[in-house]
């Protein structure tokens, strides 16, 4: 058994996983934590990550290397996605990285970004339910992968990551409290060309099972269950029809700021940007829905961070 540790900073988040490695599976899960530091705020328009949200990144990111260790973590990673690929000063954000944790962050390729998303997001699944098609929505990104899984190792059979996330979507085109018919009209155009790109790489049509990872995904998945407060294990593996899904991501859409602010199970990092996120789900279930025998969207908590731990074990 070895004690690791994954940290995930993506352009809204950035999250940490402490856990048991046994024979390549994660025996368990010692600490999980997240925080919205929001680090990829104005990047898409400026190309620079703003000095206040590298501050907000830093400071995380000092409690969370306290965290490992207190757990005595053995090995640990750490990597960044999407608005570490865009900025201009990167470096800046490298250098704070190595001074806190002895070593850098690694700037992943959308590729493996995919491909590390879906490793964390079928281990909890019936490799028979394959093969399976994962989508990971971040903040600047959404990742579509179809591959297996025969309860030992996987295989992607195609993946496309993509530039259009909850940020970068929101900052593009939902300006407006509530957006506007127009705005959203104009989102769901941009959501439609960007993701068009991994469909046509993507042949979802040979998908059985459509698993979704990530904030904006669990988010939804918790409003939809009309839970109380946030409760992962209740959220873990639910399965929302087309018809629950739709019904769901049109009501955050068209909510305006204070509404989504007052729904219990939305983390106050996420309330400005779930609307973006939606129109995004939205533009992947029309596309999977009518493009494959998928019955439903199945949502899991593990993604990326599982698969990054499990990285280190190999």
């Amino acid at each position: 058994m070895s004690r690791v540790a994954a940290i995930d900073c993506g352009t809204n988040s950035i999250r940490l996983l402490v856990a048991d490695v046994v024979d390549g599976r994660i025996a368990r899960d010692v600490h999980r934590e997240m925080r919205v530091v929001r680090l990829g705020e104005g990047v898409d328009a400026t190309g620079r990550i703003s000095a206040a949200a590298l501050a907000r990144t830093e400071a995380a990111l000092a409690d969370y290397v306290a965290v490992l260790r207190r757990k005595g973590v053995e090995k640990a990673r750490m990597v960044a996605t999407s608005a570490m690929r865009d900025a201009e000063n990167k470096e800046d954000f490298f250098a704070m990285t190595e001074r806190l944790l002895g070593f850098p962050a690694e700037v992943i390729s959308g590729d493996e970004e995919a491909r590390l998303s879906f490793t964390g997001a079928v281990g909890d699944l019936d490799p028979d339910d394959g093969p399976f098609l994962v989508t990971d929505i971040g903040g600047g990104s959404t990742e579509v992968v179809l591959g297996t899984w025969d309860g030992a190792a996987v295989e992607v059979l195609a993946a496309r990551s993509t530039d259009i996330g909850c940020v970068r979507l929101t900052e593009r085109a939902l300006p407006g409290d509530p957006p506007t018919p127009e705005q959203v009209a104009e989102a769901r155009r941009i959501a439609d060309k960007v993701l068009a790109e991994a469909f046509q790489a993507v042949p979802v049509a040979g998908a059985r099972t459509w698993v979704g990872v990530a904030g904006t995904v669990t988010t939804i998945a918790a409003v939809a269950l009309d839970l109380d407060e946030y409760d992962p294990e209740a959220i873990h593996l639910t399965e929302l029809a087309p018809a629950r899904l739709a019904e769901t991501t049109a009501r955050l859409i068209a909510a305006d700021r204070a509404t989504r602010a007052a729904i219990p199970v939305v983390h106050p990092g996420r309330v400005d940007v779930i609307g973006g996120g939606s129109v995004v789900v939205d533009a992947l279930a029309q596309r999977i829905f009518t493009g494959s025998a998928v019955p439903a969207l199945v949502v899991s908590e593990h993604d990326i961070l599982d698969g990054v731990a499990l990285s280190l074990s190999s």
